[in-house]
Order: C-alpha cells, then structure tokens, then sequence
C-alpha cells in the first residue's frame, strides 16, 4: 500500500460506525487536490453547525429540527442540487460542494447527514436504486429525505415513481416494480457503503472522461474501502494496462483469476495476462 493511502486505510479499519464519513470523502478528494487541509474543512461543517444550534432550542422535535436545517443548508445558505452539469467530478468532493455550494445526490446528503447529526438528528443514507436519499427514523414511522432537492420528505407514492424509473419491469422475478415492498430499498447504507458508491460514481465519470489516472486513484481508494471486490481488482489491473504499468497489471489480472476461477470474462483475462506476461519477460 502506498504511503500517502495508509491513513485513509487507518481511518477504516476499526468498527464502521466509527469511520469520520466527512474525513473519509475529504482524503479522497486529496487526490484530486493535493493540498486539501482536511481539518479546515471539517472545521467549516463545524463552523455551521454551530450557526445552526444556535436557532434551534435543544427542545425542539425532530421533525421541526429537519425544517431547521432545510431552511439553514437550502434557503439561508443556498445549497443545490447540480442539475446544470451533474457529471462533473466536483460534484463529487466534499470539499467542492462545501466550496460552490452544489453536488450530487449523494455528496449533498453526506454534508446533509453531517449537520444533522451534530444537532442530534440521527440521519442515515439510504442507497435507493439510481438516486441517494436520507432517512430519520421517527416513532410513528420513517421519513425519507431528499437533499438534492431541497430536503423534500418523500411519500411513498414518489418512492415507487422512482424505482419504476431505474427497474426494467420483468426484472423483480416476475413481480411487478408497483409492488415491491419499499423497505428493502430503504435500508441504511454503512458507512462503507456509502464510500463505495462514491467512488463508484467517480470511476464512471473518469471512465467517460478517459482519465485513467484519475480512475487509478479513484480504484486504489476502492479497493482499501472494499477489498474483497474482485471486479474493482480487474479494473485496476486494465487501468495498469492501459497505462503502461505492466507488472502491476500482471499482479492484479492474475490475483482476479485466482480469485474468481468461475468468472464469465476468464478467457479474456487469460488472454490480457498472456500478453502482459510477454511483456514483464522483456523488462527482465
């Protein structure tokens, strides 16, 4: 493991309930911005969180400390959902959307789930099919927010709307998407999670972008994040590939086969490890 990825491995390895989730996306937006000071971005979510307290007396209900923050994050702040260029890797680091006020569903509601939590919200991300979400637990039930749009409560009418938008019919095993049960679309995402799929979202928008050494990062973070995730192994021995880095290409395409004996794509791996193997031969 490189040196400068042994801290974001130290930060995640204890229990995931403990992982700082706003430390964690700032050390991956390091790579992106060397000079990132960490801790005075932390302090900023900090800074505004007491702003925030400070309007609301520890007295009031949950439901009117999320209107609080709504008001505070989206209205008084006048942060937004980036509907104008979505794919914009910016939308993606924390310390952008902190900076310009704008991100992603699910960069907005990390920022979101932050204060919240620092005024006794305890909000969790929910990875819903094709959008990201917030859910408060409540004692008549669970209410479903949506940062990128303003923290609007979802009903389960709009719910059911977006999974039909994300889910072919025919897909749920016969059953009808209108008829899904809800809950198990809206369990909380860990920690862990939600990392991923932010560094999913960003190894998209590299690949489109034709950035591999962006995608390079992007995957190393993965894979301390999920380690076990043999597709992510594969795609950062191609990026290796693709970029000339033979015999870590060699290591990773090699260590996926072992991995996956049974996996669909084996004879195209075989072949790629052929040729790299030639070419680590030549290096010697």
């Amino acid at each position: 493991m490189s040196h400068s990825l042994e801290p974001f491995a130290q930060l995640l390895g204890g229990d995931d309930s403990r992982i700082d989730l706003a430390r964690a996306c700032l050390m991956i937006a390091q790579d992106a911005y060397p000079g990132l000071d960490v801790d005075r971005y932390l302090g900023e979510i900090e800074r505004m969180a007491i702003r925030l307290r400070a309007r609301m007396p520890q007295a009031n209900a949950a439901e009117e400390r999320v209107v609080a923050l709504n008001q505070f994050l989206f209205d008084d702040l006048g942060y937004w959902g980036n509907t104008d260029d979505y794919y914009d890797p910016r939308n993606s680091y924390l310390n952008e959307v902190i900076d310009r006020k704008t991100g992603t569903p699910i960069s907005l509601s990390i920022l979101y789930m932050e204060l919240g939590r620092r005024i006794g919200l305890p909000l969790e991300g929910v990875s819903f099919p094709g959008h990201f979400l917030v859910r408060l637990r409540l004692r008549g039930g669970t209410l479903v927010l949506d940062p990128f749009a303003g923290g609007t409560p979802q009903s389960e009418a709009e719910l059911r709307e977006r999974l039909q938008r994300v889910i072919p019919e025919g897909a749920a095993g016969g059953v009808a998407v209108g008829e899904l049960p809800l809950d198990q679309f809206l369990e909380p995402a860990s920690n862990r999670q939600i990392l991923a799929r932010v560094l999913r979202n960003l190894k998209g928008i590299y690949r489109e972008k034709d950035k591999p050494e962006r995608m390079l990062e992007v995957l190393n973070r993965m894979l301390v994040v999920a380690p076990d995730a043999s597709s992510e192994l594969r795609d950062r021995g191609y990026v290796y590939r693709r970029l000339e880095c033979w015999r870590p290409a060699l290591k990773d395409l090699s260590d996926y086969v072992e991995r996956e004996p049974e996996a669909p794509d084996l004879d195209d791996v075989r072949v790629k490890l052929m040729e790299l193997s030639a070419l680590c031969a030549r290096l010697n």
